[in-house]
């Protein structure tokens, strides 16, 4: 008897081992998956960038305000400090808030206006009443302090565009 017939088995070779699996090409779904990883950080990026530029205005505000109380420190000047101060936020409020709703504001609809958007009654019972005269008087004594921290408070309560 002949060995292959006595052990059936004996002649089948080794096992044969299937190449392994490549990391390249990925398969459909790692493409899909890469996809809409990229589609989601465009967006994340995109939603950053708006915001960014939304919140440009108040950072330049804030910038502005510092330069007058530099100014104020250096001169002392306390007409000239309530009228950049006043045209500051005039100018923020037109930048922030739609034109036909700040425009036409002025006295103590303009201090009303102010209030009624973060200054919490300070504008009209509080040191932000002065500026709705204190820039046109030739000298005028003002809480320089005070005013500069309401309207830097007043300027973070409203930091992004609304169209």
């Amino acid at each position: 008897m002949s060995p292959t017939a006595a052990d059936p088995l004996a002649g089948l070779r080794g096992y044969h081992l299937p190449e392994p699996v490549s990391w390249w090409p990925p398969a459909p779904g790692w493409w899909v998956l890469a996809g809409l990883a990229v589609l989601v950080c465009l967006m994340v990026l995109g939603w950053l960038l708006r915001r960014r530029r939304r919140r440009a205005a108040a950072r330049l505000a804030l910038g502005e305000l510092a330069a007058l109380r530099a100014a104020y420190q250096r001169d002392a000047d306390p007409a000239r400090f309530a009228r950049g101060l006043s045209r500051l936020l005039r100018r923020f409020a037109l930048a922030r808030f739609p034109r036909g709703e700040v425009a036409g504001l002025a006295g103590q609809r303009w201090l009303g206006f102010l209030d009624a958007h973060g200054g919490a009654g300070r504008f009209r019972e509080g040191p932000g009443r002065l500026l709705a005269d204190a820039p046109y008087r030739p000298r005028a004594e003002i809480p320089a302090d005070e005013l500069a921290a309401l309207a830097e408070a007043w300027i973070r309560a409203n930091p992004e565009f609304r169209a």
